[in-house]
């Protein structure tokens, strides 16, 4: 009995607690909104190259091994 009120008093406190906790949204500019849009092309742009070499290393490998 004294668990399941523990229990119950916990989920009324954490649901208090994170109930109060609201998301705050704030105007962002354009120059800013512009500059993620390039990092993320950027980004993008890097990663996809990272990939090809990763991609390239292991065909090499794979072909000396055949070999």
């Amino acid at each position: 009995m004294k668990l399941q009120n523990i229990a119950a008093r916990s989920a009324v406190v954490s649901g208090l607690v994170f109930g109060a906790v609201v998301p705050a949204f704030a105007a962002v500019g354009t120059e800013v909104s512009t500059a993620l849009t390039e990092a993320k092309t950027d980004v993008t742009t890097i990663g996809g190259l990272v990939l090809v070499v990763i991609i390239a290393a292991a065909a090499f490998k794979y072909l000396r091994r055949a070999l």
